[in-house]
């Protein structure tokens, strides 16, 4: 008998120890659903690259109320299908938070799973229906579409006097949202919307619309869409003898756009948000130079940072609470006083989880690819 209740007593002791080694190891989970394949591939891996490198930084410095960040990517390949399922295996394996997708459609495919598990999620997802739907899970580090359609309207209407606008997207939640909202804002004000044109995303040949829209003989065409189209509708259109200024919205703000263009880039329009690097904010430039030295290049575009603003509001709000519920942390960032500072400028969100705030910019590009701020409100 006295033999047996060592032998449990050391069983036991043995259960403790390793009971309490797993509690020691407990970690934050932290998702990224993000296109690290497919068209979008080159966004999705900055998106990857900026929440890992955050989460080494903030582990280097005793990690989050003393639990390390634990990184789980699941890559959604930019498609609905694929958004959905990584949804549900990021839910499996305990995140507290996502970061992402980059895609409106990919983000609008994953909420109800992230809402009904209590997951918060932090998208740079612009479609106005994301923050429709009530889910207090959901918290967009961008700005919605009505906020560029206006921009976008005033600008080409008020400030560029155009006379024939053409407005074009694909079929996609993010694009054919902006283009309706900035056709019907264009319209308010009294501008022309000669023609409202949809393309299928990674068709690559887009003569037949492009063929459409110089019978309309449009002196602007806004195009929605994305970079990976977006480079070649322009190469196409200046190839067709299209004499119309190209304006590209915010998802073409990429590299991969005068890649793709090539030398018809050059004098195309870009609108967006403005660039880090362009923002007078000091944590914008430590970011960034801490990227640059980690991956040997620059962030693909400001979307990565803005999905970063996301992450870090949610480990300050945590932080700030004491604790790691999820729905605390949402009403804490609804209920800020005065905005966070973020890499891409002040934070700070509505009881409906938009951003509140935000600038834009519509830059020209250079015959080198570089960009010039043609105009800034």
């Amino acid at each position: 008998m006295k033999k047996t209740l060592v032998l449990l007593s050391a069983a036991l002791l043995a259960v403790g120890s390793l009971a309490g080694g797993a509690l020691a190891a407990e970690t934050l989970k932290v998702g990224v659903q993000a296109p690290i394949t497919g068209s979008y591939a080159n966004e999705g891996q900055g998106i990857d690259n900026g929440v890992k490198l955050l989460a080494e930084q903030i582990n280097a410095a005793g990690g989050v109320m003393g639990r390390q960040i634990e990184v789980i990517t699941c890559d959604d390949q930019g498609t609905a299908m694929a958004a959905a399922i990584c949804a549900k295996d990021l839910v499996n394996k305990g995140v507290s938070m996502v970061i992402g997708s980059y895609t409106s459609t990919c983000a609008e495919a994953a909420q109800k799973t992230y809402f009904n598990a209590g997951v918060l999620q932090t998208s740079d997802g612009t479609a106005d229906s994301l923050t429709e739907k009530g889910y207090w899970t959901f918290l967009r580090n961008s700005f919605p579409n009505s906020a560029e359609a206006e921009f976008v309207a005033n600008y080409l209407v008020n400030v560029k006097k155009y006379q024939r606008i053409v407005v074009l997207s694909d079929f996609s939640t993010y694009a054919d949202g902006l283009a309706n909202a900035t056709e019907a804002a264009i319209k308010k004000l009294g501008g022309n919307v000669v023609s409202r044109d949809k393309i299928k995303a990674d068709s690559q040949n887009f003569t037949p619309v492009l063929t459409n829209i110089k019978s309309k003989n449009p002196d602007a065409i806004f195009s929605a869409g994305y970079y990976s189209d977006g480079g070649l509708l322009r190469a196409q259109q200046v190839a067709l003898g299209i004499k119309a200024d190209f304006y590209g919205g915010d998802a073409n703000d990429n590299p991969d756009f005068v890649k793709l263009a090539g030398s018809a880039a050059e004098g195309a329009f870009i609108i967006n948000v403005p660039e880090p690097a362009a923002l007078p904010y000091d944590i914008a430039k430590s970011f960034i130079a801490d990227y640059q030295k980690k991956y040997g290049e620059m962030p693909p575009s400001i979307w990565g940072l803005m999905n970063i603003d996301g992450m870090r509001a949610i480990i300050h709000a945590m932080e700030q609470n004491k604790s790691f519920d999820t729905k605390k942390a949402a009403d804490y960032l609804q209920n800020l006083k005065e905005p966070l500072p973020g890499i891409t400028g002040p934070i700070a969100f509505a009881k409906d989880g938009n951003r509140k705030g935000g600038a834009y910019v519509v830059k020209k590009i250079q015959a080198d690819g570089s960009y010039f701020n043609e105009y800034v409100q």
